[in-house]
C-alpha cells in the first residue's frame, strides 16, 4: 500500500498566517515576555517561525506528549514522554501545537500547567480539526493559523508514522494501491 500526498494549504499561506498570528501575539502581550512551549515533535517547524515573528521577549521550552501510536487516530491515552525543564511558576505561557484534534492532550497541558502555577495558558496552533473533538472536550484555543476539515493532515511537521514531516506545505494523506 503506497501513500498519496494532496497538497491543501500552500507553503507561502502558512508563512503568510504564521506572520499574522506572530503580529497579534505581539500586540497582546506588548509591554511583558512569554514562554512558548512547544508540543514535540510535531510543533517545531511551526514554533519555529513563530517565534521568529514575536517582537515581545520570548523563552521556550519544549514537552513531548502523546495520544497517538503509528495509526492515524487518537488512542485518547495522553501520556507524557518528555517533561518541561524549566518551572512554569508566574509565566504567561502559550501552548504551540502543531494540530488540535479531539483535543485531549491540549485540556490536560492546560491544566498541568495552571496546576504548576503559570500565570496564564493559552492556546497557539497552526491546525485546528474541531470537527474531531472528543465527547465532553470544550477547548478554547486562542490563536488559530487554521480550521481544517477531518482529513489526515502531514507536512510542516505533522506525520504519518513519522514521515512526511518535512514536506513545506500541507497535505493531505491518502492510502493508494500500489501497482
Amino acid at each position: 500500500m503506497g501513500y498519496r500526498i494532496t497538497p491543501m494549504i500552500s507553503e507561502e499561506e502558512v508563512n503568510a498566517r504564521i506572520r499574522e498570528l506572530g503580529e497579534q501575539i505581539s500586540r497582546e502581550y506588548k509591554g511583558r515576555s512569554i514562554h512558548l512551549v512547544g508540543i514535540l515533535r510535531g510543533a517545531v517547524f511551526f514554533m519555529t517561525e513563530l517565534a521568529k515573528r514575536i517582537t515581545v521577549p520570548v523563552t521556550f521550552d519544549f514537552m513531548s506528549v502523546s495520544s497517538y501510536g503509528s495509526g492515524m487516530t487518537s488512542s485518547g491515552i495522553v501520556r507524557i514522554i518528555k517533561d518541561l525543564e524549566d518551572p512554569l511558576t508566574d509565566k504567561d505561557v502559550i501552548v504551540v501545537e502543531d494540530i488540535i484534534d479531539s483535543g485531549r492532550t491540549l485540556t490536560f497541558l492546560q491544566e498541568l500547567f495552571r496546576t504548576r502555577g503559570a500565570a496564564s495558558v493559552r492556546l497557539c496552533t497552526l491546525l485546528d480539526k474541531p470537527a474531531r473533538r472528543a465527547p465532553g472536550i470544550d477547548i478554547k484555543v486562542d490563536y488559530t493559523g487554521f480550521v481544517v476539515e477531518d482529513k489526515f493532515v502531514v507536512g510542516w511537521g505533522m506525520d504519518y508514522d513519522q514521515r512526511f514531516r518535512n514536506l513545506p506545505f500541507i497535505g493531505v494523506v491518502s492510502e493508494v494501491e500500489d501497482d
